[in-house]
This record gives C-alpha cells, sequence and structure tokens, in this order.
C-alpha cells in the first residue's frame, strides 16, 4: 500500500480517530520519553483540575482579546 493509499484511508477515519491517530504518530518521532510522560502528566492533571472545577476555563476569544489590549 502506497502513502497515498494509506493517506486516502486514513481521512475517511471520523475526527477523533484521526487525531488519535495524529497524536500517535507524531509521538512516534519524538524520542525523548522522559518529555513525553511529561506532557501526559501535566494534560492529565490540567484535565482533571477543569472536571473538578478547580479552575475555570476561559474562551480562546477572551484570551486573545486581553492580549491584544496589553500592546
Amino acid at each position: 500500500m502506497s502513502i497515498y493509499e494509506i493517506e486516502a484511508e486514513v481521512l475517511k477515519l471520523p475526527v477523533h480517530e484521526r487525531a488519535r491517530l495524529a497524536q500517535l504518530l507524531i509521538a512516534s518521532l519524538d524520542e525523548d520519553d522522559e518529555i513525553e510522560r511529561a506532557w501526559a502528566e501535566e494534560v492529565q492533571r490540567r484535565d482533571e483540575e477543569l472536571r473538578s472545577g478547580a479552575v475555570e476555563p476561559v474562551p480562546a476569544e477572551d484570551v486573545f482579546a486581553a492580549l491584544r489590549t496589553k500592546r
């Protein structure tokens, strides 16, 4: 199977499956497992904070608007 055939098949997958595949492929390029592990732990910690209500999410539009006013 050629890379073009693989690409065509992958693009048929649902968005969440393509995102997971992209994540796996990018991770496979990274040779530093310690950094990957640290980022995975950070993502898990932040996810838990959001789910528990310990922090409130801020819409990206608000963040960018605040940054623009600081110029």
